[in-house]
């Protein structure tokens, strides 16, 4: 948090990154899902080490090309406060902690307030693997114990899990990643028993079949805007939107947190501190890592 303090002098970098940033939400939105998503798929895959942003070569594939992340934007908002950064204290603010202060201030602009502290000091990885993105990143088609051992293996607890998926109260999916749940979820052409049988059928209305892949789907219906408790609420009553969100009730102490996290004020403090703790994965500092000059590239080429 005060990393830079004392490396930046007169510029604050916390607040060169929230105007940016607030000011691109209230002109857009649905800004605040994708900067969110972006650190989430940064963090899981090398640690938050802004090896997403990293953009291929002719000779090579990165994190940015690999089939989960090729939905994910937001690219040019780092691009932008990278630029200003650096002109302001060239050298030293990395593209990681930028990602990280950057989903901070997105979902923050709502309330006006910091939502969680972001820890700064990450270093930027130099290296990024279109290979590596499968494993590690959570697949909206998860169930409970895949989920958990993904988490797990990158340090977070079942309270992380459950309360990280309330991610999912805010932005936009597509119809491809619900298909074989409305029509084909066990080969013989059925929905997903689990899914509420009324939302099932409004969500066969919105994809009709042939499913459009691209057509666009609330994750929180008529809430994808607005930061809330309200993902618990409706996934309580079997109208979440993915495998991996109904997958949550399908555990017994998972689904006993759920409930928990209906109230508002207590969903907000434990996403504080799963935000937190998912800032933390795998983290270069101590002469590891570099700060590029220019997010997309690696110092040096």
């Amino acid at each position: 948090m005060r990393y830079y303090e004392k490396r930046c002098g007169s510029v604050s970098v916390e607040n060169s990154v929230r105007e940016i940033v607030w000011n691109k939400v209230a002109a857009d939105p649905s800004l605040a899902a994708k900067l969110l998503r972006l650190h989430y798929h940064d963090c899981f895959v090398r640690g938050c080490d802004g090896s997403i942003l990293l953009d291929p070569t002719q000779n090579t594939t990165t994190e940015k090309t690999a089939g989960p992340n090729r939905s994910i934007s937001g690219y040019e908002v780092i691009d932008e406060i990278k630029t200003k950064l650096e002109a302001d204290c060239p050298g030293i603010v990395s593209c990681a902690d930028i990602v990280a202060l950057a989903a901070r201030d997105a979902v923050s602009f709502q309330f006006r307030r910091d939502a969680w502290p972001v820890f700064t000091g990450r270093k930027d990885g130099r290296v990024s693997r279109d290979s590596e993105v499968g494993g590690n990143l959570p697949s909206a088609n998860a169930n409970f114990t895949t989920l958990l051992s993904q988490f797990g293996s990158k340090g977070l607890n079942l309270i992380d899990l459950v309360t990280l998926s309330g991610a999912h109260t805010i932005g936009m999916s597509r119809c491809a990643l619900v298909a074989r749940r409305l029509y084909n979820f066990t080969g013989v052409g059925d929905a997903d028993p689990s899914l509420d049988a009324t939302y099932a059928q409004t969500l066969r209305n919105l994809c009709p079949n042939p499913v459009n892949p691209s057509t666009p789907l609330e994750m929180d219906p008529k809430s994808s805007f607005t930061f809330d408790s309200n993902y618990y609420r409706i996934l309580n009553q079997h109208k979440g939107l993915f495998v991996s969100d109904a997958a949550l009730l399908t555990n017994r102490q998972s689904a006993k947190i759920t409930k928990v996290l209906e109230n508002p004020k207590v969903f907000f403090d434990q996403f504080a501190q799963s935000m937190v703790h998912m800032g933390a994965i795998e983290v270069l500092t101590n002469g590891q890592g570099e700060v590029r000059r220019n997010c997309r590239v690696v110092n040096g080429h």
